[in-house]
């Protein structure tokens, strides 16, 4: 389900078809995930541009809880494309990495 309200942290188009590719792959069997995937890239691109913590996610965002766990396992993924070292510097991740530590 697509959000109503758009963030200036949000990916283009563009830079969508850029990322998702890189993205790890959904691992089946299993469950299918309940939120799009480019939900929680913005709403992880929120909470770096924004400097808020996890929790203060805006609520049209999945929860909270959600986001930093997926944000933790795309950062501890040892996926062959590197996808988080490859972007942490242009989209700010290695800055949420750091800070996750702190806020959640």
């Amino acid at each position: 389900m697509e959000r109503e309200r758009r963030y200036p942290s949000d990916l283009t188009d563009e830079q969508r078809d850029l990322v998702e590719p890189m993205l790890p792959l959904i691992k089946s069997p299993g469950p299918i995930p309940e939120h799009p995937r480019r939900a929680m890239v913005d709403a992880i691109l929120y909470v770096v541009r924004s400097g808020c913590s996890w929790r203060q996610l805006p609520v049209d965002f999945p929860p909270w809880q959600i986001v930093y766990w997926q944000f933790q396992q795309w950062r501890n993924a040892r996926s062959p494309n590197g996808f988080l070292k490859s972007y942490a510097s242009s989209f700010g991740w290695a800055r949420a990495a750091r800070r996750s530590r702190r806020s959640a």
